[in-house]
């Protein structure tokens, strides 16, 4: 498996591999939900993006997957690099339990 070399601004994201906190699994969910370039979740709201996977995928996701899509959201409209787990306080203030 080829590893991807992480971003270090969305000027420089090419591939959803290169998104920090991106890896080729949660790349291939984001292809599920039809984003194949990191620029188009600059735009995307990350909760919907979480409910539509657990839709498509038929069960409730692991909020980490909302953190993560926090995380790349933010990154795409020009945010620093961030671990996912930095996203998780604001995660549970803007939508509670999961």
């Amino acid at each position: 498996m080829v590893k991807h070399p992480k971003a270090a601004s969305a000027a420089e994201c090419v591939t959803l591999e290169q998104l920090p906190n991106v890896g080729p699994r949660m790349a291939a969910d984001l292809r599920r939900l039809g984003i194949v370039r990191p620029h188009e979740l600059a735009g995307r709201d990350p909760f919907a993006l979480y409910q539509a996977l657990g839709r498509l995928a038929g069960r409730r996701q692991d909020p980490c997957v909302l953190d993560t899509f926090l995380a790349a959201t933010d990154f795409m409209r020009g945010a620093p690099p961030n671990p996912w787990w930095h996203y998780t306080a604001e995660r549970k203030r803007r939508y509670g339990p999961l």
